[in-house]
């Protein structure tokens, strides 16, 4: 069984230019991981060659009042532009938007009704939207000692919104990072989310380092992956414990299977 494998440029080589990390990562075999666009040389990022597997799919907006879901599906729909334009195969969604640290704007402490039906609703919008511009957007789950106060973080919480959508426009981009932190049970999460996923993205737990270095057995879960009939997008969005490209060739190395 052979995975696709990719890793997030913006982790890695972080004294290097954004474009020579992802003419490396092509180099080494790997897809190529992003996250803000405006921060990058758009022109040295095509230059590269590199096949690029996913991006943040927006700059702002949220997902449950109707402010935040206008901002939301107004901003996804310029970064859809350039996801077109790098060829970029799936655009993340979180359930807010998240700022320095990776905490929530606005972070929430607690939840209103309806705000999970309001989600839904914007999510369609912006199917609606990936249909007419041709791309797909995935949704993420993120834990909440790193991201507190986000919305619909959970796996639990990204799957029932992901599956009531049920649109080949929206899929899951599930962390198993995240859902170690948040959930455990890493490889039932993962089979459960399998009808609706995008990418699996991994690190290790502590440290959000390659695979081998923390708590998390990667081999069984990649060897639980190819037994479920996965061969799609992996991708390592961590960081090296040492070097790079050791912490590469261990990530492989745990998705060889």
């Amino acid at each position: 069984m052979t995975f696709q494998l990719a890793a997030c440029a913006e982790m890695l080589w972080l004294d290097k230019p954004i474009a020579w990390r992802a003419a490396r990562l092509h180099e080494m075999g790997f897809g190529v991981g992003l996250w803000n666009w405006p921060e990058w040389d758009l022109d040295a990022l095509e230059k590269t060659g590199a096949s690029f597997t996913i991006m943040n799919g927006y700059l702002r907006g949220r997902l449950s009042d109707a402010e935040g879901a206008d901002l939301l599906v107004n901003s996804a729909r310029e970064t859809a532009q350039v996801g077109k334009r790098l060829g970029v195969a799936r655009l993340n969604l979180h359930g807010t938007g998240l700022g320095d640290g990776g905490l929530p704007i606005p972070q929430h402490t607690a939840f209103a009704p309806g705000m999970w039906l309001r989600a839904r609703d914007t999510l369609h919008r912006i199917c609606d939207m990936a249909e007419e511009e041709g791309v797909t957007f995935t949704l993420e789950n993120l834990n909440l000692r790193e991201h507190p106060g986000c919305p619909f973080n959970t796996t639990a919480d990204v799957l029932s919104l992901v599956s009531a959508v049920d649109r080949p426009q929206l899929r899951i981009n599930l962390d198993l990072y995240h859902t170690q932190i948040g959930e455990g049970d890493v490889i039932r999460w993962a089979e459960a989310c399998l009808p609706w996923i995008g990418e699996y993205q991994v690190a290790d737990n502590p440290g959000r380092f390659e695979p081998g270095t923390g708590e998390m057995n990667y081999p069984v879960i990649a060897r639980a992956l190819a037994d479920m009939g996965y061969d799609g997008p992996v991708a390592f969005e961590g960081y090296a414990k040492n070097d790079p490209e050791t912490a590469l060739e261990a990530f492989r190395a745990a998705f060889t299977v």
